[in-house]
C-alpha cells in the first residue's frame, strides 16, 4: 500500500465507480466520503467548497486543491502511480483507449446521471417511466456502438485492448454494472459480456463493486 486520499463519492455513481476501481488496482489507501445524491448533498454548502460543480467524484490529498472529474483523476492517478499502467505505451493504442472510454464517460454517461434525471422529471414533464425509457435509449446505444467497436477491431483481446487493462475496460465495467445494479437488462453484447466478466475476477473490481459501499441497499 501506499498513499492515503480521501474519496467523495456515492455507491450507485458510475464516475466514482471507475475512480474508486482505479485507486484500487493501483495501491493506494483510500478513505470515502458518502454523498447522497439522491438526499440532494452534493449541493450542500459543505460540499460545493469541495466541488462548486455539485458533482461526483473528487479526491482529496493532504495540502492539495480537490481533483475532480473522473477521467481527469484517472490520468493524474496513471501518472504519480505508474504501476500497474492504464495506458498502453504506443501512442495509436493510447488514442484507441481515450476514445473507448470516452465513448463511456463523455458520450453516455453524462445523459444518464441525476441532475439529467432530475432536470427532466422537474421541468421536462417526464415521469419515472418516460426517465427509464430515455436512459434505457442512451445506455442501449452507448452499449451497442461500444460493442461493434470492440467486436470489429482486432485489437481488442482479453480486455478493450489487448491483454492490458486500460481506462477503457474501467469505464466500460462503469457502465454494465452500475447499469445492471440499477436493473438496466442490455442484450447482444457478447464482446462486452466477456470483457467485463474477466475485470470483475479482478479484487479491485469486486472491492469497487457499488453494492458492496457504504450506503448501498442491502
Amino acid at each position: 500500500m501506499t498513499d492515503h486520499v480521501t474519496l467523495y463519492g456515492f455507491w450507485r455513481s458510475m464516475a466514482a465507480y471507475r475512480v474508486r476501481v482505479a485507486l484500487h488496482l493501483k495501491g493506494v489507501r483510500v478513505h470515502e466520503i458518502a454523498i447522497n445524491l439522491d438526499a440532494g448533498e452534493q449541493f450542500s454548502p459543505q460540499f460545493l467548497a469541495v466541488n462548486p460543480e455539485g458533482a461526483l467524484p473528487a479526491l482529496l490529498e493532504s495540502g492539495q486543491p480537490a481533483l475532480i472529474q473522473s477521467m481527469a483523476i484517472l490520468e493524474y492517478l496513471n501518472e504519480r502511480y505508474p504501476d500497474p499502467p492504464l495506458l498502453p505505451k504506443d501512442l495509436h493504442a493510447r488514442a484507441r483507449v481515450r476514445s473507448l472510454a470516452a465513448l463511456i464517460a463523455s458520450d453516455t454517461h453524462p445523459l444518464i446521471v441525476p441532475r439529467v434525471r432530475n432536470y427532466l422529471t422537474s421541468n421536462a414533464g417526464f415521469d419515472h417511466a418516460a426517465w427509464r425509457s430515455w436512459a434505457t435509449h442512451w445506455v442501449t446505444r452507448g452499449a451497442a456502438a461500444m460493442e461493434k467497436r470492440l467486436a470489429e477491431d482486432p485489437a481488442t483481446g482479453v480486455f478493450c485492448h489487448g491483454d492490458q487493462l486500460s481506462f477503457a475496460d474501467l469505464c466500460l465495467a462503469s457502465l454494465i454494472i452500475v447499469a445492471r445494479t440499477i436493473k438496466f437488462e442490455l442484450k447482444e453484447i457478447p464482446t462486452i459480456t466477456r470483457i467485463v466478466a474477466r475485470c470483475e475476477q479482478m479484487e479491485a473490481f469486486q472491492r469497487a463493486n457499488p453494492l458492496q459501499q457504504p450506503g448501498a441497499p442491502a
